[in-house]
């Protein structure tokens, strides 16, 4: 497994996103993913599933020092007297002790950032998280958020495949020493995975359209990448993209593909987006 490190957190470059995963099919699947291998599992507030997440962890035996699970704060929760209690109600209900990473999930345009920033590090110092980051904020935001914050803000999880260039997000975790952990990495599949360009280079490397796209992104230094899956076949071949490498052309190739700005995730409360 290869890792990510931003100021001073080691991030599994390859983890298990829950979204849409509910119920013992949750618990089952995280036991299986770690059972594969995985040691990255990132779940939130709003995805209903942190308990189911949490049963599926202490199924699976798996010393606790030995995993890297995430959390995320719904954007209706980030005010000064709302985020530590549900960043409490999330850590009680995953069951498993103080979290690796707590994250806002969506920056709120209604709520002041250092409001945000300063409860979220509250809720670090209060042992509930090792580490905290932010999830959907644009670079100018990345800017700000760091200069507000007392801890490192170690990522800023966000929509990457080829499909959407993030240029500017990328350079505000090299300013900032943070990660970026890359959700939707597959591009949600079919238009991505069957283009031509990613079925040319999976063909010469023997390889699935997915496991290429995942090589892609954490071939960059500073992305990690949380593809999901309800398919406990698909979990095996997602976590087996550390043995092949790309050429500098394949991988021009696919970074090409970015001036496409195919956003998939956008909904009414977004920020306005970095162009780049």
């Amino acid at each position: 497994m290869k890792f990510i490190e931003a100021s001073g957190a080691r991030i599994p470059a390859i983890g298990l996103g829950t979204y849409q995963l509910r119920g013992e099919a949750c618990t089952n699947l995280v036991a299986r993913a770690i059972e594969a291998g995985y040691r990255h599992i990132d779940t939130a507030r709003m995805y209903g599933n942190e308990r189911d997440v949490g049963q599926g962890i202490r199924a699976s035996g798996i010393a606790r020092d030995e995993l890297f699970v995430t959390t995320k704060i719904w954007h209706d929760q980030i005010g000064s007297a709302d985020l530590v209690d549900s960043a409490r109600a999330a850590v009680d209900a995953i069951g498993i002790g103080t979290v690796d990473l707590l994250l806002i999930h969506w920056p709120n345009a209604d709520i002041p950032l250092e409001d945000s920033i300063q409860a979220l590090n509250e809720a670090r110092s209060l042992g509930l998280s090792h580490h905290i980051g932010v999830a959907n904020f644009t670079s100018a935001m990345m800017d700000d958020a760091s200069a507000i914050s007392e801890a490192p803000l170690i990522c800023n999880q966000v929509e990457y495949h080829p499909f959407i260039s993030q240029e500017a997000i990328l350079g505000a975790c090299e300013r900032h020493d943070m990660a970026l952990v890359a959700y939707s990495p597959i591009g949600q599949g079919k238009d991505l995975l069957s283009h031509p360009t990613i079925q040319g280079v999976a063909q010469a490397h023997r390889r699935s359209p997915a496991q290429i796209v995942l090589r892609w992104e954490i071939e960059q230094p500073r992305v990690a990448a949380i593809p999901r899956t309800a398919n406990p076949d698909r979990l095996t071949e997602n976590l087996d993209v550390f043995s092949f490498e790309l050429t500098p052309e394949e991988r021009r190739a696919i970074s090409e593909l970015g001036s496409r700005r195919q956003r998939l995730v956008d909904p009414g409360f977004a920020p306005n987006w970095d162009r780049v």
